[in-house]
């Protein structure tokens, strides 16, 4: 196993924002002489109060002694010229996204520093081949992409550019865990992880908002009550910015010669060129104005009560559903069938991808939840054909379940499920496309972005088949390319159950 980087070897951080003061703030913390570079020496000094109060924190919270505190605040040193880092055996940069700054700065770098040192760089979106192009050592350059707040977020991206030493990056995985952090292992490839498998997340909701299915308060109410994720996509497009966000898109867009799984939204382009860019503006799907209210989600009134509940066949991942209806007082009956509840006399199913109003079974259908057996909303969507006061029916049965509901048009895959299914077709493409591990991937999903779990585990436990079956209805009843299963995902499916 490789050893990481010792604690006696000093570490330069060139970019005192943000990221670079967090970065910093770890690297002290882990015992390295730390060497921060920035200018103007205004920006130093408020990196330095940034670093100071985060180790405060520590402190009060009981995680680091004061004598600790002052021993990582003494190895901290910051300067205003590169030539400060040459003592450095490891320089991360930590500029903004411009080819030509970090070119220039990893050049100067190189030139000041020892042959065997380790460069690398923070980029998020920035090719690390054509970065590492005009160095002399590109076999000593790797990408060590940190989530911001570097130093309270546990996943660090290490990243191999086509001419990285694979020793290089070992230790940087090895140095990053000393650090403290969830390291993981990735190729160079447009959005690295992160990055590309979390477009799915955002691009789902700006179509459901196209196709009008529902408004950006209910979205993110069902994905975090229903799919158990920590933000809705529109409350963390508003957090991230949505230039930042469109920006990505953009990129990813381009760079993979214009792959409609990543092309962008005239949704949000109009918001960024309105300037609603979210948090940083003040509005963007939300107002942020100090006491603006917020949107409350769109939530059915109470329907009636129903009596019973008819299970036709299997329900998959809904199977909690009965459980819930039996606690609730409702007297539950079983029958073979095809996976369908029977409420009233109204037929319900889990989605499949295909509108409710393309099936000819169902008079309604749900969206997937997380865990069946906790979720506190549902989204549901009736049917063209079906009769007056379904929809008020299917609301009664989840409400008697303890369940709010949100009615949302009916559009194909719903939210959540569509949004998995997404999700996890992105990961398993990665997956095969060798950018990192399956195991990897599911980390850096659940480390990075807070995901309530990894998008291959998600779909191992709702079903390959039943995934790939979703895709498959979402491309036929869209035409989307940007819908295709990959063949991973079709292998897993075809796969006999262990």
């Amino acid at each position: 196993m490789t050893d990481a980087l010792a604690a006696s070897v000093p570490v330069a951080i060139i970019g005192a924002g943000t990221m670079g003061t967090g970065i910093a703030q770890l690297a002290c913390l882990a015992g390295h002489r730390t060497i921060l570079i920035g200018t103007p020496p205004e920006t130093l000094d408020a990196a330095r109060r940034a670093i100071a109060g985060g180790l405060e924190t520590l402190v009060g919270k009981g995680r680091l002694t004061a004598a600790a505190r002052d021993a990582a605040l003494g190895r901290l040193e910051t300067s205003g010229e590169l030539a400060a880092a040459a003592p450095a055996g490891l320089a991360i940069e930590a500029v903004p996204e411009d080819m030509a700054l970090k070119h220039r700065i990893l050049l100067a770098l190189e030139a000041t520093m020892a042959p065997d040192a380790i460069l690398a760089s923070n980029t998020s979106a920035l090719s690390l081949a054509a970065m590492a192009r005009p160095l002399a050592r590109p076999q000593r350059f790797c990408g060590l992409h940190f989530f911001n707040p570097a130093q309270i977020l546990p996943l660090v991206e290490v990243i191999d550019a086509p001419l990285t030493a694979p020793a290089i990056c070992d230790i940087g995985v090895a140095t990053m865990r000393a650090w403290g952090k969830s390291p993981i292992r990735c190729r160079s490839t447009p959005g690295f992880v992160v990055n590309r498998c979390a477009r799915a997340y955002y691009a789902e909701a700006l179509r459901a908002l196209a196709e009008r299915a529902a408004d950006p308060a209910t979205i993110d109410a069902v994905m975090r009550e229903s799919g158990g994720f920590r933000m809705g996509p529109c409350e963390l497009m508003d957090m991230i910015g949505h230039d930042i966000n469109a920006a990505a898109t953009a990129s990813l867009f381009a760079a993979t010669f214009g792959d409609p799984r990543y092309r962008g939204s005239p949704i949000q382009t109009e918001m960024v060129e309105a300037g609603l860019l979210g948090r940083k503006t003040g509005r963007g799907f939300y107002d942020h104005a100090k006491g603006a209210p917020k949107p409350l989600p769109a939530t059915a009134a109470p329907g009636p009560r129903p009596r019973r509940m008819r299970v036709l066949g299997e329900l998959g991942p809904a199977a909690a559903l009965a459980a819930r209806a039996i606690a609730a007082g409702l007297d539950v009956d079983c029958a073979p069938g095809d996976g369908r509840i029977v409420v009233d006399g109204i037929h319900l199913a889990l989605g499949d991808g295909r509108p409710a109003s393309l099936r000819s079974d169902v008079d309604a259908v749900f969206d997937l939840a997380l865990d069946a057996a906790t979720q506190t909303r549902a989204a549901i969507a009736v049917s063209d054909r079906a009769l007056a006061g379904a929809g008020d029916i299917a609301a009664g049965f989840f409400q008697a379940l303890g369940i709010a509901v949100s009615v949302v048009d009916d559009m194909p895959g719903l939210l959540v499920l569509r949004s998995v299914a997404c999700l996890a077709n992105e990961a398993l493409d990665a997956a095969q496309q060798g950018v990192a591990s399956e195991d990897d991937i599911d980390l850096a999903m659940t480390k990075g972005v807070n995901y309530p779990l990894g998008p291959i585990a998600w779909a191992g436990r709702i079903g390959f088949a039943r995934v790939l079956r979703t895709l498959e209805n979402l491309e036929a009843v869209t035409g989307d390319d940007r819908y295709r299963p990959c063949l991973r995902l079709r292998r897993r499916a075809a796969a006999p159950a262990s």
